[in-house]
């Protein structure tokens, strides 16, 4: 994630941190009453989700600018790395929710495997928004342009530790005892150009996924609901 910067002196948080997601809230479910952000940054999400639903949430942020003003806007917010150590509730939550924010931890299974006993029973979910590695625009500049160049934001933001494809991220969740009830596509590229449109005509199993810059995946704990597709 960016680090904090000094503006006359003082904190100052990002735009980064400042992102409110809005195309992330149909994908809490209704009946949930406390959600954990993980990565909450000033907390803009569940700031927004409180103002639309009687909500309890909780973020964690491990940058302390962002994590004091996300203070103002969410019910409890704890500075620091998602780790054991947290001070987090277990079984508390009925949602738990990842904005991006698994890209950027050391390794992925943990912090889901931590996810799981924080839920508050079967029906609690894990939600997860990564990068889709499969992006057009990124295979374009892996394929084409012959490269892998790291960018300030976007697939190949440079403070990403892993990447993600849709199969992956799927795999992944299973490896840690969830299961996968759906996988959607969101933030869409429309499809512009005659070759793009003609491959996607061509090869629509292979290019289905590549017009979502993410991928969500919702997981729960013994679950039976079967995958739909992005």
């Amino acid at each position: 994630m960016k680090n904090t910067v000094l503006v006359d002196g003082k904190s100052h948080v990002p735009e980064y941190y400042r992102s409110s997601r809005p195309e992330m809230l149909k994908f809490i479910p209704e009946g949930c009453r406390r959600i954990l952000d993980v990565g909450c940054g000033s907390g803009q999400f569940g700031h927004m989700l409180k103002e639309q639903r009687d909500i309890e949430v909780w973020g964690i942020e491990p940058y302390e600018a962002a994590a004091q003003e996300a203070r103002t806007h969410l019910d409890h917010v704890i500075c620091g790395l998602f780790i054991e150590e947290s001070g987090l509730p277990q079984s508390y939550f009925d949602a738990v929710i990842f904005n991006d924010s698994l890209e950027h931890m050391v390794e992925s299974e943990p912090p889901l495997e931590l996810a799981k006993a924080l839920l508050s029973g079967s029906e609690a979910v894990v939600i997860a928004s990564l990068p889709n590695f499969r992006y057009i625009d990124n295979l374009k500049h892996i394929v084409l342009e012959k490269d892998f160049k790291y960018t300030n934001d976007g697939i190949l933001d440079k403070t990403h530790l892993r990447f993600f494809t849709l199969k992956s991220m799927s795999a992944l969740f299973r490896r840690v005892g969830l299961t996968v009830v759906s996988t959607s596509g969101i933030n869409p590229r429309p499809w512009t150009g005659w070759k793009i449109r003609l491959l996607s005509s061509l090869f629509p199993k292979y290019m289905s996924d590549t017009k979502y810059r993410q991928i969500v995946v919702i997981g729960k704990l013994n679950s039976e609901s079967s995958i739909s597709n992005a």
